[in-house]
């Protein structure tokens, strides 16, 4: 996934920047002003009429500014947009998504308060945004709040159950790399990450993932699709920023390197 807000790195010269919009510092008087200090603006209207929701994914091309000097803060190539989850955006980004339809083109006036600590205080951020597409999460599990009775539970706490078996016998070791599609979510049934959303296969060291994907995977053989339930513990031990407590995978192991 392509960070919405990371201050963009030019790798090469012929990159051009986005010019600022004319009404980067004022917004039109037919600006919708929301309650939250949100000011958006249509562009162009969209060709759907299904909006997004926080859990869904987006494919967008987007702009951004700081509207007190014009710098630009982030942006898509032409070629290349991004793919995120509406909920992981900054709140005004993911407030201005959620108005928006599939081809719409819609402007933003971002005040700080709804930049997620991301914005200096007093400071507006202004986004150009076009909505490609909305992509809904694969559905949670039935059994997602807890592994069923016929779970195998390792030492570790590892909870693990086997959905379709694998095809061959060796396993893969610590050192190993493989290829794997996958699919996270928080026991609420909270998707925050899938391989299969993005139709891209994850290529990875076991010895450089969290220690309930490193025991997981070595559990499994290729073509062996599984269901891990991984305490916090052996994921993300609760640290800020990243998935809470215990997180549930599907995983299906593609290949052995």
């Amino acid at each position: 996934m392509i960070s919405i807000i990371a201050v963009f790195l030019a790798a090469a010269a012929t990159v051009v920047k986005p010019a600022p919009p004319p009404d980067l510092t004022t917004p039109p008087a037919d600006a919708e002003r929301l309650a939250s200090g949100l000011v958006t603006k249509q562009l162009a209207a969209g060709s759907g009429s299904e909006h997004p929701g926080a859990t869904d994914f987006v494919h967008i091309r987007y702009a951004i500014w700081n509207a007190s000097d014009g710098a630009v803060v982030d942006f898509t190539k032409p070629s290349l947009p991004a793919f995120v989850q509406v909920s992981k955006l900054l709140p005004g980004m993911s407030e201005m998504l959620t108005r928006m339809t599939s081809g719409e083109r819609r402007r933003g006036w971002i005040p700080s308060t709804l930049g997620g600590g991301k914005i200096a205080s007093g400071e507006t951020y202004v986004m150009d945004a076009e909505l490609i597409d909305v992509v809904h999460p694969p559905s949670a599990p039935p059994d997602v709040a807890a592994p069923p009775a016929d779970a195998t539970i390792t030492s570790s706490g590892l909870a693990y159950k086997v959905l379709q078996p694998g095809k061959g016998i060796a396993h893969p070791k610590r050192r190993d790399t493989v290829v794997v599609h996958y699919s996270g979510w928080t026991i609420d049934g909270r998707m925050f990450d899938s391989s299969v959303m993005r139709d891209e296969p994850a290529e990875f060291s076991l010895s450089g993932v969290i220690p309930g994907w490193t025991e997981g995977l070595q559990l499994m053989t290729e073509g062996e699709r599984a269901r891990f339930w991984i305490p916090a513990k052996v994921a993300y031990k609760n640290q800020p920023g990243m998935p809470q407590g215990m997180l549930v995978f599907d995983i299906e192991l593609i290949k052995i390197r």
